[in-house]
């Protein structure tokens, strides 16, 4: 009996945890930093950062990165979005699926042509949204939309990389 009481302890902490984790946030968008990062001013005033899921937009020193700071500006700032989530990334951020209404802000990203669907994290997403960013990305990239427009569109993931390799 007293082995059992400890695990039993443990799995009911870890169920709580993440039973609070999946609480969705709620709040006023109050600043857009780039094309994939937001603030959101919560009800009792406080500031969350915001890291969207399941895309990765371009840095702001690459081409597009303005025009999707600007596009995730005009759909969400000032609006009250809900931000679906389950972890934080190292730098502290929520990283989460934001909706405005039943708009998907993250996947409507994509449509566009102004952020990539992260593969590196898309084990985090659920199998329909994987689907449909995948499938948006293709659409977007057929068309020439956005980023896709130029032939030699550089994913952030390596544009990041190449910048850090300069600094060495």
């Amino acid at each position: 009996m007293k082995i059992y009481l400890p695990i039993f302890s443990i799995l009911l902490n870890l169920a709580v945890c993440n039973a609070s984790a999946t609480v969705p946030l709620q709040g006023k968008v109050v600043s857009v930093a780039d094309g994939d990062t937001i603030t959101v001013l919560d009800q009792n005033h406080k500031q969350h950062k915001i890291r969207l899921q399941g895309i990765d937009a371009p840095e702001k020193a690459q081409a597009f990165g303005d025009k999707s700071k600007q596009a995730l500006h005009a759909l969400v700032h000032g609006k009250t979005v809900e931000v679906v989530f389950t972890k934080k990334d190292k730098y502290g951020r929520i990283v989460g699926k934001v909706l405005l209404g039943n708009q998907d802000i993250c996947h409507q990203q994509i449509k566009t042509g102004l952020a990539w669907h992260y593969k590196k994290y898309q084990e985090e997403q659920s199998m329909e949204d994987r689907d449909a960013y995948s499938a948006s990305e293709s659409a977007a990239k057929r068309q020439n939309l956005g980023l896709w427009s130029d032939a030699q569109a550089t994913p952030p993931w390596d544009f990041r990389k190449n910048k850090q390799q300069n600094r060495e």
